[in-house]
């Protein structure tokens, strides 16, 4: 393993549901402590971190679309969820004693910053770890594309998507024995083949912008640190 850090600057995008554990709803306190150590452990190398997390253990706006909801007032409760998300790990990161900012794409001052884009690089010039809630602040926008539109406002080098695999694979590797898992992919192989990286439009502002993606398995501990220090795992996307 390297002595120093491939990178020094990342954002790290966590699904809501990574939040929820084995209840599959809602937040569950074990788990968001242990996804808050491991941050810990990380900015104690010195890395600047940024994160992103998505709403889906709380509601998901292309679901309730999908029954009948508006999509844009459904997107809306959705950024209202990653908020709740936000605020839940800016809890848990403080309880161990790491500053942390949440900063809002939709304004409620009383609660988080809003997204001022030099404010949050100067917090993560700080030592800060900053959360990025609410999405893009647009309907229609996934948090997968605020994660990438976020790491390239504030130069981030690398987006770490942690999943509950451990990588890219042909097929679910949990219901079919026989998925093949990608070491590396480019980003047009990601699109070409449909791949559940992120979405295509994430993908597509990524590839425009040179901006690799590590996709790691969250649930095996320490992970975010190896994937930081340079070891080989999960799958890299990135350019030709």
């Amino acid at each position: 393993m390297a002595d120093e850090p491939r990178y020094r600057r990342i954002l790290l995008k966590l699904s809501g549901e990574a939040l929820a554990g084995e209840q599959g709803y809602g937040i569950d306190p074990a788990v968001i402590q242990g996804i808050a150590e491991e941050i810990r452990d990380v900015s104690l190398l010195g890395i600047e971190i940024a994160l992103v997390i998505g709403g889906g253990n709380i509601f998901r706006g292309l679901a309730a679309s999908s029954r009948g909801m508006d999509r844009a007032s459904a997107d809306y409760m959705g950024m209202l969820a990653t908020v709740m998300n936000s605020l839940a790990m800016q809890d848990a990161l403080e309880k161990l004693g790491v500053v942390t900012r949440v900063q809002s794409a939709i304004e409620m001052q009383e609660i988080a910053e809003p997204y001022i884009r030099r404010r949050a690089i100067r917090h993560l010039e700080k030592g800060r770890v900053v959360i990025f809630a609410a999405g893009t602040g647009n309907p229609y926008f996934t948090t997968d594309t605020a994660a990438s539109l976020r790491a390239m406002e504030i130069g981030a080098e690398v987006i770490l998507k942690a999943t509950r695999v451990d990588g890219v694979y042909t097929a679910d590797p949990r219901t079919n024995p026989g998925a093949i898992k990608f070491s590396s992919l480019t980003y047009l192989e990601v699109l070409e083949k449909g791949l559940q990286v992120m979405d295509a439009t994430a993908t597509s502002l990524c590839m425009d912008n040179r901006l690799p993606i590590v996709v790691f398995d969250l649930t095996e501990r320490g992970n975010i640190r190896r994937v930081v220090m340079g070891e080989d795992i999960g799958t890299i996307v990135k350019g030709e």
